[in-house]
């Protein structure tokens, strides 16, 4: 294999087949339910795995994005591991939880496979092959951390219906055999990666021979202030993003389109993809990359305050015009909050350039990590805290708390555009 110098063997491929795997955190919500009946526990009481599990996911790229910079081979292999121990570690508690209802171990258990073993190996399995596609695809970074992360955003929509299908022909305790089976499908397709992976054959990482050339440093070459603003706008594009998404489904049922909620979901994370892919490759044609984030929080503006002007999810059933608003709303966030991540790593190499641009990604992940935590819990709070839950075709829905919570998310995008535009100094692409 070490002859092999292919960016699409070396670089993309095994970058999809990690990416593709780890993405699958994103359809928690096909099988949550199934979990709190299988084990005795509230759906609220499991959720938080899932927040776990975005948090570890940021805080362990943030504190081995060293290991990652160093070694991609041994970072790969321990988001392989690590990942396929946490999904069969939730099977298990899964099963425990089953044989003994309420068992708190269960629900602790869960916590710490989903949410801190599995979290290990998102953190590491996201950092890994994105600085090697950006030194494969030197002239065209965007287009291939875009192709990698669009992996990530599309898992949902290829493993969705797969894992729908498993639920329900599995049988008894389908829930906890699926974990098991995917932790053995999932390790194999990112034990390939890692063994294909690698950098080309003519980069030599930096020697750092002093604390003056070390990632401190690195971000001293340019005003803090402009490192602050990428943090607070990536950190702030994935709160409203997770704001919005997490209510995805019951505002759909408002506007009268739950019978189509399943496709819906399906095309939103196909925008989730599609994002990350068509706005990083658009970057790429542009001088200063943070532009597209400029775009990425006007359209999030302007579709919002659309939605909150024409009160489109309380009046929306029966009027095409307003539903055709509200889904609009939907799939631009999802590209927004998709484009938001393959941007990220391009932009930091444009301001810091290569050296160490696996450690100082890593850090920015720490956003993910804490929006992970808030943005979910704040629409849910603000959901449960204003307005009030009517009969909407059937089911209990709140539609001027939905509206509350786009209000929070446009003040909160207004905040990230001033960011972009005032914090974030400009700059030309670096070598």
């Amino acid at each position: 294999m070490k002859n092999i110098q292919n960016k699409w063997i070396r670089g993309a491929i095994p970058a999809l087949l990690l990416h593709c795997s780890i993405g699958t955190v994103y359809c928690w919500s096909i099988f949550s339910q199934e979990i709190a009946d299988y084990i005795g526990f509230s759906k609220g009481a499991v959720e938080w795995a899932f927040s776990f599990a975005i948090f570890f996911l940021g805080m362990s790229a943030a504190f081995l994005g060293g290991l990652v910079e160093k070694n991609i081979h041994k970072s790969s292999l321990i988001a392989s591991i690590t990942f396929a121990l946490g999904m069969a570690g939730t099977g298990f508690f899964i099963w425990y939880g089953g044989n003994n209802p309420h068992s708190v171990l269960s629900l602790v258990g869960i916590y710490i496979s989903y949410g801190f073993i599995m979290g290990i190996g998102l953190g590491t399995g996201y950092l890994s092959p994105v600085k090697t596609l950006m030194l494969w695809f030197k002239d065209k970074k965007g287009l291939a951390t875009g192709l990698a992360v669009a992996g990530f955003g599309a898992a949902k929509a290829i493993a969705s219906p797969i894992m729908s299908r498993m639920l329900t022909s599995l049988g008894e305790g389908g829930v906890y055999k699926m974990f098991y089976i995917l932790a053995c499908v999932y390790f194999v397709m990112m034990f390939i990666g890692h063994l294909i992976l690698a950098k080309p054959e003519g980069w030599v990482e930096p020697q750092t021979k002093s604390k003056d050339e070390g990632i401190i440093a690195t971000l001293k070459t340019e005003p803090i202030a402009s490192y602050i603003g990428i943090w607070l706008m990536f950190y702030i594009n994935i709160t409203c993003g997770l704001a919005i998404i997490s209510q995805e489904k019951m505002i759909v049922k408002c506007v009268g389109l739950g019978a189509f909620a399943g496709i819906i979901s399906t095309v939103s994370a196909l925008f989730n993809a599609g994002g990350r892919l068509g706005f990083s490759a658009w970057a790429d044609k542009l001088k200063d990359r943070n532009t597209i984030y400029k775009l990425i929080f006007t359209l999030s503006i302007v579709s919002t305050v659309i939605v909150l002007c024409t009160k489109g999810i309380a009046n929306g059933a029966g009027n095409t015009l307003l539903i055709i608003f509200v889904l609009a709303l939907i799939f631009i966030v999802n590209a927004g909050y998709g484009g938001g991540f393959s941007n990220v790593p391009t932009l930091l190499s444009d301001h810091y350039g290569m050296g160490n641009i696996s450690a100082i990604h890593g850090i920015t992940l720490s956003a993910w990590a804490f929006a992970g935590l808030t943005g979910n819990q704040m629409a849910s709070y603000i959901v449960k805290h204003t307005g009030a839950f009517i009969d909407v075709h059937g089911v209990q829905a709140n539609p001027t708390g939905y509206q509350n919570v786009l209000i929070v998310t446009t003040i909160l995008y207004a905040v990230a555009m001033c960011l972009s535009c005032f914090l974030v100094r400009p700059m030309s692409k670096k070598d």
